[in-house]
């Protein structure tokens, strides 16, 4: 079946689900969402090849995707995972060098791509949007720092880590807990560092003590202070 392409029926829906246009002027918004394209991708597709040169900037409507990079053994690494409201490719965008990482879809996706020149004119135009890209980054770089920095923490530290961590960036509150997305254990095991063996075991010692609950497609946290006293 081939990728479905069309103009995002609704500026609306992508501002209000992306932190990076919170606060700026709907005029500038629209005019830099005039050229956007959606695209519709089944599950495990790349979008991005590490290396490719591209000219576009990506804001996911729909769906989850991961970040992927090799280690020097050529091991996968996954750095990072997405969903909703997030956007990627800016990189790239501002230094015009090739894709530093992989982008691949975890479930069925739905991405809008922006013309990196449209990208660029709104930072250059609106001053806000340099300061909500710059927020963007730095707390992607502290959420990295804080994984880092866990390394050589028990296993079960790892994956509570792991697992706030998605809370963080994708997690959803409801009246149980906040919800976050049932990922396969081998992308945990390779946000996590550990074997996929280990992140098994942990999950269903969280699930036996009631930090979690899984559901189908999604893992609740019912109390998520409780997750963090778990973290050594």
């Amino acid at each position: 079946m081939e990728d479905r392409y069309s103009l995002h029926p609704s500026v609306k829906d992508i501002t209000l689900s992306t932190l990076f246009f919170e606060g700026l002027p709907k005029n500038a918004i629209k005019l830099a969402l005039s050229n956007l394209v959606s695209r519709s991708h089944p599950a495990n597709q790349v979008i991005l090849l590490e290396n490719d040169w591209g000219g576009s900037v990506y804001f996911i409507l729909e769906g989850w995707v991961k970040i992927r990079t090799y280690n020097l053994e050529g091991k996968e690494l996954t750095l990072n995972i997405l969903g909703r409201g997030e956007l990627f490719g800016e990189m790239a965008a501002l230094d015009e060098v090739p894709r530093s990482t992989d982008v691949i879809t975890l479930t069925s996706t739905e991405i809008g791509s922006l013309p990196s020149q449209d990208f660029l004119k709104l930072l250059n135009t609106e001053p806000l949007a340099g300061v909500r890209l710059a927020q963007l980054m730095a707390r992607r770089l502290r959420q990295v720092n804080r994984r880092l920095r866990l390394r050589e923490s028990d296993s079960a530290s790892r994956v509570a880590d792991t697992l706030l961590f998605l809370a963080e960036g994708q997690g959803i509150q409801n009246t149980t807990g906040v919800e976050i997305p049932n990922l396969p254990h081998r992308e945990i095991s390779s946000l996590s560092g550990l074997a996929r063996e280990t992140v098994t075991r942990v999950l269903t010692k969280l699930e036996k003590k009631k930090l979690i609950k899984r559901n189908g497609e999604v893992i609740c946290i019912p109390d998520v202070s409780a997750l963090e006293k778990m973290i050594a």
